[in-house]
């Protein structure tokens, strides 16, 4: 559920005190632990997929199909992690991906037409 436009300028008005008080703090805070999480996941991923290629050719090289498997499917898991991953790395300054922005300013748009529709039943009513 989004905020009312009097809920964003209080979160607002907190936030520049917090920066104010304790820039420090505000900074570490300000977001961006996905990024570098996410960023983490991704180089994990590439790593696993390499490793899983030495598994597939040492499975093959040892003639040992179990081992190539294993290898196969390691590789397999990583690069869907790699995708997934990949994908959701917002870029700096970004606190999410564009299309999920638009999704969540079309909502706000919606809920206010339906707040300010409540507000004139209200106003209508003498509430």
């Amino acid at each position: 559920m989004p905020l009312s436009e009097h809920e964003q300028r209080m979160l607002e008005q907190m936030e520049r005190a917090l920066y104010a008080e304790d820039p420090k703090f505000a900074t570490a805070l300000e977001g961006s632990g996905l990024r570098t999480y996410t960023r983490r996941r991704v180089y994990q991923a590439a790593a696993g997929f390499l490793v899983g290629i030495a598994l597939l050719m040492a499975g093959m090289v040892a003639k040992q199909i179990w081992v190539s498997v294993v290898g196969f499917l390691v590789m397999l898991g990583c690069a869907v992690l790699f995708v997934t991953g990949w994908r959701k790395v917002p870029k700096p300054g970004e606190q999410g991906a564009p299309g999920v922005r638009r999704q969540v300013r079309q909502r706000r748009s919606m809920m206010d037409r339906i707040e300010q529709r409540w507000q004139r039943r209200r106003d209508e009513q003498g509430h």
